[in-house]
């Protein structure tokens, strides 16, 4: 794997936030963790059925973070995780999906409203989008895995909302919050890149091509299996570009360059509507509407498009 990216690249990717300390040191401290959620400083970042609570307005969205200050977050809590420290402020996630309308609930609908992050997310600072995507993805994780996937039996929260535990004495099998790796890859042909379209994305949406990881897999060999099996090219000089978490639901894309050594496409499956090849000057005049556009900005997939076309200056 050739890496053309300093260390620091990913910190260009939305959803990551560099200045989180996780403190990962301190899940099992109990009573440090009680004063963290006693210190009116420290923020609740709630999350309603995988939507994040918003304020400000429509063209300006910002977290809604309420103080843990009381206890009104208790009654409607039903998983709780500390994400990590930034800037001296704590943050908590809180899942209140049991509530049935948050917008009848005063303690909620006083902060603002749940809104699906992919529409909220290329609007706001990094940090911020950050944040609410942790906190998504950390609960996405909890509500899948209240059940243990050996014996079945329910299974408890443990290391500050990081760890679940089977309750089944005779099986105790430990659960960590998963990530799912995914390979997305920009393919070129020195002159053009590649880019697909799926069925079920916005109309006119095209973007570079993407797939998960198997097991026994390397990342290179993902990368070469999936553009072969979805377009039928083969590839070489594969370059990690840098990587992104996407908490929809629960993936990492670790992105990729890749020179194409054929161009002729043939669809080895149903996933692609279409695909073909553009040249910069075919995308640097995008129209950006139903009938033709780039990938959504907040995502690895437009890093990549962006840096293949500034290459050529």
């Amino acid at each position: 794997m050739t890496r053309d990216q300093p260390p620091d690249a990913a910190a260009e990717n939305f959803y990551i936030h560099p200045g989180l300390e996780r403190h990962a040191e301190r899940r099992h401290d109990d009573a440090w963790l009680a004063e963290r959620l006693r210190d009116p400083s420290t923020r609740l970042v709630p999350v309603w059925r995988a939507k994040n609570l918003i304020a400000g307005p429509r063209e300006a969205p910002r977290p809604a973070l309420p103080s843990a200050a009381g206890d009104w977050w208790r009654r409607l809590s039903r998983q709780e995780a500390f994400m990590g420290i930034a800037d001296g402020v704590a943050y908590v996630a809180i899942d209140v999906g049991g509530v049935a309308a948050p917008e009848d609930e005063p303690a909620l609908a006083g902060h603002g409203t749940f809104v699906d992050l992919r529409t909220t997310g290329p609007l706001m600072p990094r940090g911020d989008g950050a944040l609410l995507a942790y906190a998504r993805g950390l609960l996405w994780w909890h509500q899948r895995h209240r059940f243990c996937g050996v014996c079945g039996h329910t299974t408890e929260s443990h290391e500050a909302g990081h760890r679940r535990t089977c309750g089944n004495a005779d099986c105790g099998t430990l659960h960590f919050p998963r990530t799912d790796p995914a390979v997305i890859v920009l393919v070129h042909d020195g002159d053009r890149c590649l880019l697909g379209r799926q069925r079920i994305w916005p109309p006119g949406m095209h973007s570079v091509l993407a797939g998960f990881l198997e097991p026994g897999e390397s990342l290179e060999m993902a990368v070469a299996r999936e553009i072969k099996e979805e377009v039928g090219i083969e590839v070489a000089d594969i370059r990690y570009q840098s990587s992104q978490p996407w908490p929809f639901p629960q993936s990492l894309m670790v992105g990729f360059t890749a020179r194409a050594t054929t161009t002729e496409i043939f669809f080895g499956d149903d996933e692609l509507e279409d695909a073909g090849w553009y040249s910069r000057a075919d995308l640097r005049a995008s129209p950006e509407d139903e009938s033709f556009r780039l990938p959504r900005r907040d995502s690895i997939a437009r890093r990549l498009v962006d840096e293949w076309l500034a290459a050529d200056g």
